[in-house]
C-alpha cells in the first residue's frame, strides 16, 4: 500500500504539468504483397485529423486529444479498412499498422472500396476465425492480462473448468489442451504458460507480455496448410516493434506480479522490445495460509532490423523460470493436507528464441524462419507428504524437450490467384529419467496372499529424430471477388515412429469456399484434415525390458466440417453463425486403463509416460453464434454460445463415452463502457453447464491412498457424473490519468465479483483426529498400509471466493 500511496501523491504533484494530447503512427502496406502503400489516407473517426503515408508507407499523426478512437486507413483500388478502440495516452505513443486487400475488379474510376474490416475472413480461412486486439485484451474483465484467460471469451472456446480453477487451458470445440498451437510472429512456441503440464498445453499463467502484442489471431477449423500439428486449433501472437521515434516504456503492479516493458530505438533501422516479469504469489498465498508456493519470472524480447525496403529481420525470445513448492499451514485441515498430498513438486523452465527473415519478391515475398526451443521439467512426489524423504518417493521425472526448427515459405499473389509453398525441417531431441511408484503391494489379511503386485516404472530414455514437412495452398477470387475457393495440402514425415517416412500416410487436405450474396450477408463451408505427431511423453516411454513400446503409434488424425454464414448489418456489427463436426483417429489408449489420453491435460504435473495403442476414435460436434459490436458511441460488446457434444472410444472402439471437456453448452457476454476523463467499466459473464468427472473406485482408493495422495478413478464408470453448471460475473474498471509523457493507470479488477458458487470434482482423502495430528482411524490405532483401518472422506470442491485485484500501469 506504501508504493500506491507514493504513486498518487506523485500523480497530485503532477497535475498542474498535464498534457492532453498523444499520437498515433505505423504503417499501411498491401495484404498479399507486403508492399507499402504510398499515399494511403488515414484518418481518426470523429475528428478532422488524418494524415497520408509516406514513401516508406508510414504516417505519424499528432496532438491528438487522449481518448479511444477507431483509425481508418483507405487508398483507391483498395478495401478501406478499420482499427477500432485505439486509446491515445500521453505517456506512450500508440502504433496502429494497416493491411489493406487489394480490389482488383474493374470498375468505373478511380473508387474507394466501403469498409467491412470487422470481418477478419480471408480466402483462406472462410470461416472459424477470430481476432482479438491488444486493448480488448487488457481491458477484458477477470482476464489479467493473459491471453490464454481471454480467448474463452470466443465461440467454441473454453476452460478446464471442472479441475478446481487456477487454470488457464484452452478447450476447442471439445478438444483436448494438447490439440492446439502456438505461433509467436510465425515462430512456433510450444509452451506459452507456467507450471506448463508436460504432454498438455496448460497452466495457472500465461507467459505472454499483452505489451508486446498487435493483435492474436484464434483458427478453430480451415486452418492454413503451412502449420503443422494442429487437431483443433492455430493461435497467432502478431507482436508490434518498438518505438522507433524515442525511448519508451511502461511499468505494471498487480496483486500478483510486477512488470516492466521497454522499447526505442537501438540505431537507425533497428528498435527493440525487452520485458521482465516476476511474481510474489508465494507471498499472497503464505499471507491467507495456503500451503502452496508457486514463484516464477518471465522474461521477452524483440528487435526489429529493416536493412531496407525489401528486406528485414525480427529477432525474439520468450523464456520462463517456475519453481512450485509447499509449506506447512500454520492452521491445517483436509483441504490444505490434499493439495500437499495430491500435487507434484515444479521446477521447470522454458526458452523459445528464433529468426525470422522476410524478403519481398516481385507480387509477394518469401520468409524463412530459424528457430530453437527447450523445455525442461523436473517432477518430485513423496507419499503421506514426507516431501524430501528418498524411502517415500513415489515419483521423479527429470526430462528435457528440445526443437530446431527451419522453415521456408514463398508467397504469391497475382490476377485474383493467391498461393504459398514451402517446406520444414526439425531436429528434436527428447530426454527422461523417470521413476513413477504406481501401486504397492496389497495383501490379503487373512490369507496372506498377494492380491495386488507392486507396480513400479523405472526407465531413463533419449530419443533423436529428425521431423519434415512440406506443404502448398492456393487460394482463388471468382465471380466479381464474390466467390473465394482455397485448396491446402501437407504431407509430414518423421524418422523415429515406424511409419514416419510414408507422407501418405500423412497426407492432408484443406478446402474452403465463401460466397459474399451481397453487401451484408456471406455464406461459408469447409473442410480438411489434420494431423498430430504422439507427445513426446509417450514416444520416449520404455517399458521393463528397455523398448520404445509406442513407437508403432501413428499421427493422431482430426477430420472438420464446418458450414456457417457471416452477417454484416454496418461496419461495426457482426454476426456469425456456424455448424462443426471433428473426427477423430488414431487417438492414443492407454495399455494400463483403456481410457483415451484425450481425456487427459486439465491437472499438472504430466501425461503420456505409459504404454499405450493409437487405436481411439472421437467426435466431437455442435453450433456456434457470435455476435460482436466494436466500438460504437463508448460501448463496446461480444457474445457467444456453443451448443456441442464431445466423446471418444477407448478400449473398445465402438463405445464412445463422454470426454473430459463434454460440457454441453457454453456462453460468454463481454461488454463495456467508456466514460468521460478516463473512466471505464466492463463486464463479463460465463456459464458453462456441468464438466463430466470420474467416480472413484472406493476400494483401490483405500488400498493406495497413503502412496498416491489422491483417490482412483473408477474407469468403468467414466465421466459418468456431471458437475453443477457453472457462472461467473467479472468487473474491471479502470481510471487513466494523463499528464506531461506519463499516463498512470489505476484499475480494479474483481474476478466472481457476485459471489457465485464454483464447482470442481470431487476429491478422495481420509479423515485426520480432532487435533489435526494424524489419520483418525476406526480401530484406534495407526493407519495400516492398505488403508483397511482409515476412514474415507469425500471433499467436495465449492467455493465462491470473490477475487479483488487492485493494480497500476504506468506508461512513461
Amino acid at each position: 500500500m506504501r508504493i500506491f500511496a507514493i504513486t498518487l501523491l506523485l500523480i497530485q504533484s503532477a497535475l498542474m504539468m498535464g498534457q492532453t494530447t498523444g499520437a498515433i503512427s505505423g504503417t499501411v502496406i498491401d495484404l498479399y504483397t507486403e508492399e507499402t502503400l504510398i499515399g494511403a489516407t488515414v484518418r481518426i473517426e470523429g475528428t478532422e485529423l488524418g494524415t497520408s503515408t509516406d514513401i516508406d508507407g508510414s504516417y505519424r499523426i499528432e496532438n491528438i486529444p487522449v481518448g479511444s478512437y477507431n483509425v481508418e486507413a483507405s487508398y483507391v483500388g483498395f478495401k478501406t479498412k478499420t482499427e477500432f478502440n485505439i486509446v491515445v495516452t500521453s505517456g506512450n505513443d500508440n502504433f496502429v499498422n494497416f493491411k489493406l486487400e487489394e480490389v482488383s475488379t474493374e470498375l468505373e474510376g478511380a473508387v474507394v472500396i466501403a469498409d467491412r474490416s470487422i470481418s477478419i475472413t480471408t480466402p483462406e480461412n472462410p470461416n472459424s476465425i477470430q481476432r482479438l486486439s491488444t486493448e480488448e485484451i487488457k481491458a477484458n474483465p477477470g482476464g489479467n492480462f493473459d491471453i490464454s484467460r481471454v480467448v474463452q471469451s470466443l465461440p467454441g472456446v473454453a476452460g478446464a473448468i471442472g479441475v478446481g480453477g487456477f487454470r488457464n487451458d484452452i478447450i476447442i470445440r471439445g478438444g483436448a489442451p494438447n490439440e492446439n498451437v502456438y505461433y509467436l510472429d510465425g515462430i512456433e512456441v510450444p509452451n506459452i504458460n507456467h507450471f506448463s503440464t508436460q504432454g498438455s498445453a496448460g497452466g495457472p499463467q500465461g507467459m505472454l507480455n499483452v505489451s508486446f502484442i498487435e493483435g492474436v489471431t484464434l483458427s478453430t477449423s480451415s486452418m492454413h496448410a503451412r502449420y503443422d500439428n494442429p487437431l483443433s486449433s492455430v493461435l497467432q501472437f502478431d507482436q508490434r516493434t518498438g518505438n522507433p521515434n524515442q525511448f519508451q516504456g511502461n511499468f505494471r503492479l498487480s496483486s500478483t506480479e510486477a512488470a516492466i516493458t521497454l522499447e526505442g530505438p537501438i540505431k537507425e533501422k533497428v528498435t527493440y522490445l525487452a520485458s521482465a516479469r516476476r511474481s510474489y504469489l508465494e507471498f499472497l498465498f503464505e499471507a491467507i495460509d495456503l500451503p502452496i508456493r508457486p514463484n516464477y519470472w518471465d522474461f521477452q524480447y524483440k528487435v526489429n532490423y529493416k536493412m531496407n525496403n525489401k528486406t528485414s529481420f525480427n529477432f525474439i525470445g520468450l523464456g520462463s523460470l517456475d519453481e512450485f513448492s509447499f509449506a506447512v499451514p500454520k492452521n491445517s485441515d483436509p483441504d490444505k493436507e490434499y493439495i500437499i498430498r495430491s500435487n507434484p513438486l515444479i521446477n521447470q523452465w522454458s526458452y523459445t528464441t528464433g529468426v525470422s527473415m522476410k524478403h519481398l519478391i516481385e507480387n509477394g515475398f518469401i520468409n524463412v524462419a530459424l528457430s530453437r526451443n527447450m523445455f525442461e521439467n523436473r517432477l518430485d512426489k513423496f507419499s503421506d507428504g514426507n516431501d524430501g524423504v528418498e524411502e517415500f518417493r513415489t515419483l521423479l521425472s527429470e526430462s528435457q524437450e528440445i526443437e530446431n526448427k527451419l522453415r521456408l515459405e514463398v508467397s504469391k499473389y497475382s490476377n485474383n490467384w493467391k498461393y504459398s509453398y514451402g517446406a520444414s525441417i526439425q531436429y528434436v531431441k527428447y530426454n527422461n529419467d523417470f521413476y513413477s511408484k504406481l501401486s504397492d503391494e496389497v495383501v490379503d489379511p487373512v490369507s496372506g496372499q498377494v492380491v495386488q503386485p507392486e507396480v513400479v516404472l523405472d526407465f531413463d530414455s533419449e530419443i533423436n529424430f529428425a521431423k519434415f514437412g512440406l506443404f502448398a495452398q492456393v487460394s482463388r477470387r471468382l465471380l466479381d471477388e464474390r466467390l473465394n475457393v482455397s485448396l491446402g495440402t501437407r504431407m509430414d514425415m518423421n524418422t523415429f515412429t515406424n511409419n514416419g517416412m510414408n507422407p501418405l500416410r500423412t497426407w492432408s487436405y484443406r478446402l474452403g469456399t465463401s460466397y459474399q450474396l451481397n453487401d451484408k450477408w456471406t455464406v461459408n463451408a469447409s473442410t480438411g484434415s489434420y494431423y498430430k505427431i504422439p507427445i513426446y511423453t509417450v514416444l520416449g516411454f520404455k517399458n521393463e525390458a528397455g523398448e520404445f513400446v509406442n513407437k508403432d503409434n501413428d499421427y493422431i488424425q482430426s477430420y472438420h466440417a464446418v458450414a456457417g454464414l457471416e452477417f454484416i448489418p454496418k461496419g461495426n456489427l457482426r454476426f456469425t453463425l456456424e455448424g462443426f463436426y471433428k473426427s477423430y483417429n488414431n487417438y492414443p489408449v492407454s495399455d494400463a486403463t483403456g481410457v483415451s489420453l484425450a481425456n487427459q491435460g486439465g491437472n499438472f504435473g504430466a501425461i503420456g509416460n505409459e504404454a499405450v495403442s493409437s487405436i481411439g476414435k472421437g467426435r466431437t460436434y455442435g453450433v456456434e453464434f457470435f455476435a460482436q459490436q466494436k466500438l460504437t458511441k463508448n460501448i463496446f460488446a461480444v457474445l457467444s454460445y456453443t451448443g456441442y457434444k464431445s466423446e471418444f472410444t477407448g478400449a473398445d472402439t465402438d463405445v464412445y463415452f463422454p470426454s473430459a471437456w463434454d460440457y454441453g453448452h457454453l456462453i460468454s457476454l463481454t461488454t463495456g463502457y467508456k466514460f468521460r476523463k478516463g473512466w471505464e467499466i466492463g463486464v463479463k459473464y460465463r456459464f458453462a453447464a456441468g464438466a463430466p468427472y470420474t467416480p472413484f473406485d472406493l476400494e483401490a482408493s483405500r488400498q493406495q491412498y497413503l502412496l498416491l495422495g489422491e483417490g482412483v478413478p473408477d474407469y468403468a464408470r467414466l465421466n459418468s457424473e456431471k458437475l453443477p453448471t457453472f457462472n461467473q460475473v467479472d468487473i474491471r474498471v479502470d481510471k487513466k490519468w494523463n499528464f506531461k509523457r506519463v499516463t498512470f493507470d489505476l484499475y480494479l479488477d474483481i474476478t466472481n465479483a457476485f459471489y457465485m458458487t464454483q464447482f470442481a470434482a470431487p476429491r478422495y482423502t481420509w479423515q485426520r483426529t480432532e487435533d489435526n495430528s494424524g489419520w483418525a482411524t476406526t480401530d484406534g490405532q495407526a493407519v495400516s498400509s492398505d488403508g483397511s483401518n482409515a476412514i474415507p472422506l469425500i471433499l467436495g470442491d465449492e467455493t465462491n471466493l470473490i477475487t479483488p485485484s487492485l493494480g497500476f500501469i504506468v506508461e512513461f
